[in-house]
């Protein structure tokens, strides 16, 4: 294998990656790599597995269920987060009957 030739190819693919942290879907390997799993990763990276072979670039449609994926994920991670912070206290009737001026609330028990 000539060294050179394998990292000028990297470099090359590497200078025709259009954005920072692209979006790769693995492709199936001998050592157990799975199909269809995406990922972002660095430029340099996904270079070095496009010109390998283990990866390829994702397509419109699976870069945009990628993206909507994780806007799911962090909704629910912050959903989550301030579930964590609500907070809540009994009230009994009569406290209920000074915050609100009301007369009419019965004590249903």
């Amino acid at each position: 294998m000539d060294l050179r030739a394998y990292y000028q190819k990297i470099r090359d693919t590497e200078s025709k990656l259009v954005e920072q942290f692209p979006l790769l879907v693995s492709c199936q390997t001998e050592d157990g790599g799975k199909t269809g799993v995406c990922t972002e990763v660095s430029r340099s990276l996904a270079a070095k597995m496009l010109v390998e072979g283990t990866a390829r670039e994702a397509t419109a449609d699976e870069l945009r269920t990628f993206r909507r994926a994780q806007a799911e994920a962090k909704r629910a991670a912050e959903e989550a987060e301030a579930a964590k912070n609500l907070q809540f206290k009994v009230v009994s009737v009569d406290e209920v009957r000074k915050l609100t001026g009301a007369k009419g609330i019965q004590d249903r028990a």
